[in-house]
């Protein structure tokens, strides 16, 4: 069993998240995606840990900033998609998405979802139902087509909503509200999304992220989610 930390990176610009993650049993700790090195030594500091391990979803800047200064100061050892390997800054273990990996006493599935960028990965606690899904998944959107194509894309969709509907997931970024607008025009302001907004707003003001959500909340309100066809999931990616 994994206890997650958000730690909310550079604030105000990017609206980054990284995420200190703990197994419980043994208190073996890794970073995902670590962005800004201040706030995530901050957070590590206050809660006595030394993080063991990086895990990167995707060699994007804004995911893989720190890892060479969290790498120096704690040791921790970098793991990415091996892919990916060559465009993820100090890594030390090219992982293959067939294999798991153990953080401690809990076990991870690496999911491989091309599109947003070639080589991306999910790091998945299927004991816990928690998803950690980088620049793949945000709060009623998704990351932008800068390197797959489609069908890729389409296709990493449907893993995702394959997992079973009560996975939580921690996506990278805080960007609930740039999807809010498609969100409302393609449910034709359904409750389910009015509900979503209202309870996402009322996080926001009080300082938290809209994440965890549950993926069968996701998949009512997330319209990339809610497509039923490849087709019908191209037209909403046009828009």
């Amino acid at each position: 069993m994994i206890e997650v930390y958000p730690i909310l990176c550079r604030a105000g610009t990017m609206n980054n998240y990284s995420y200190l993650i703990i197994d419980k049993n043994s208190g073996v700790s890794a970073i995902i995606d670590p962005s800004e090195t201040r706030p995530i030594i901050q957070t590590c500091e206050k809660r006595k840990i030394k993080p063991n391990y990086i895990l990167n979803t995707h060699h994007h800047f804004d995911h893989t900033d720190s890892n060479l200064d969290i790498k120096k100061k704690y040791g921790a050892i970098v793991i990415g998609n091996k892919k990916d390997a060559h465009r993820i800054p100090e890594i030390d273990i090219a992982i293959d998405p067939q294999e798991k990996f153990q953080l401690g006493d809990s076990e991870a599935q690496i999911i491989e979802v091309d599109g947003h960028t070639i080589g991306h990965i999910l790091w998945y606690f299927p004991e816990d139902k928690i998803l950690f899904t980088g620049d793949m998944l945000f709060n009623l959107c998704i990351g932008g087509l800068f390197e797959g194509s489609i069908d890729q894309m389409w296709q990493s969709i449907e893993k995702i909503k394959a997992l079973p509907e009560d996975t939580e997931f921690y996506p990278g970024h805080e960007y609930t509200m740039y999807g809010a607008e498609d969100a409302l025009w393609f449910s034709q302001q359904s409750s389910e999304v009015l509900s979503y907004l209202d309870t996402a707003k009322k996080r926001l003001e009080q300082g938290y992220p809209v994440a965890p959500t549950k993926l069968m909340i996701e998949k009512k309100c997330n319209p990339y989610l809610a497509a039923k066809t490849k087709e019908e999931f191209t037209k909403i990616l046009q828009r």
